[in-house]
């Protein structure tokens, strides 16, 4: 039985977590549909367009995306509390750039603006809602639907009623839902390594290193924030070969692909490197609501009236992977 999402999201602490949003119509998102042969690329842009929105608007830190044919994922850093310290202002004009007026020319923008400043009431509640996940996720899919449905001259759901978000624990958990995201395409089959994946947060830090070569010396920073966020304290050089290395090892189908030492920042990360693929490989099908080290989901099931959460017994069992 599907469960509130409140129990895990708090809307007073700041939280990170990894979302997946499925498309629900056979119609594929993006990419070419396999059975009327449309291609429907293009509407990769239009998402990666609305993450930098949403991105920019609500109280978050976008750290990995990936977009597939038929669904989506995200990992985020929300802080709920952020937009109580924004003036009234900026969220007016935050929320606007949301939900622009059907006019949009500037002074209908400004009117907008000064309408919701001049409603506390409306104020407050706009305020919750840059700092929500459930808005953050709605703001950045409906609009999609909507486009995507005019352009398929169709009506009805384009995706599933709920996106489904696991709570990630700690760095080590966020760092294994970030490869889990970026490496989607080399697990799909759809790419054979990270250099030629597209549309993923990891192909967008190589092509920022192409034209910044002294960004690969650099603490990784998310794609886009508000806030101040709590990323791991790896450079962008240790992150890419991270992925490359963990890449490989997912796709052990090709011996060509398969590395011969792990890089040492894998070492840093895991005591036994070869517990770091079944880490990753691990966030889409052995965990379920929350993603961490054993300890940190027992609590949590503690915590909202449970007696266990799903991953407890692999977490215990990843210690003794050797």
């Amino acid at each position: 039985m599907a469960q509130p999402r409140s129990q895990l999201v708090s809307s007073n602490e700041r939280g990170t977590f990894h979302c997946v949003q499925r498309c629900v119509r056979r119609a594929w998102l993006c990419g070419e549909d396999k059975y009327t042969g449309i291609s429907f690329e293009h509407r990769k842009q239009w998402i990666m367009d609305r993450i930098v929105l949403v991105g920019e608007c609500f109280a978050v830190a976008i750290h990995a995306y990936a977009v597939m044919s038929n669904h989506l994922h995200l990992v985020l850093e929300v802080d709920p509390l952020a937009p109580s310290r924004w003036n009234d202002e900026d969220v007016a004009r935050r929320w606007v750039r949301l939900f622009p007026p059907h006019d949009a020319s500037a002074p209908a923008f400004e009117m907008k603006c000064q309408s919701i400043v001049n409603n506390p009431m409306r104020l407050c509640v706009i305020r919750q809602r840059l700092g929500s996940l459930s808005w953050l996720m709605k703001c950045l899919v409906e609009p999609i639907a909507r486009r995507a449905n005019a352009e398929d001259c169709c009506k009805g759901r384009f995706w599933e009623g709920r996106f489904k978000s696991q709570v990630v624990k700690d760095e080590k958990a966020l760092l294994a839902a970030m490869a889990y995201v970026d490496l989607n395409p080399i697990r799909a089959g759809i790419a054979d390594c990270v250099e030629l994946q597209q549309h993923t947060s990891v192909s967008e830090r190589i092509q920022e290193t192409v034209d910044r070569p002294q960004l690969l010396a650099c603490v990784m920073q998310p794609l886009v924030t508000t806030i101040t966020p709590t990323m791991p304290d790896i450079r962008l050089h240790d992150y890419l070969a991270l992925v490359e290395w963990t890449g490989r090892q997912l796709r052990g189908d090709k011996c060509w692909t398969i590395a011969e030492a792990a890089p040492a920042i894998v070492e840093q990360i895991e005591k036994h490197t070869s517990r770091w693929p079944v880490r990753v490989k691990a966030i889409g099908s052995r965990y379920w609501r929350v993603v961490g080290e054993a300890q940190d989901l027992i609590e949590t099931a503690k915590e909202i009236g449970q007696h266990w959460l799903r991953g407890i017994g692999f977490a215990r069992s990843l210690g003794k992977v050797r």
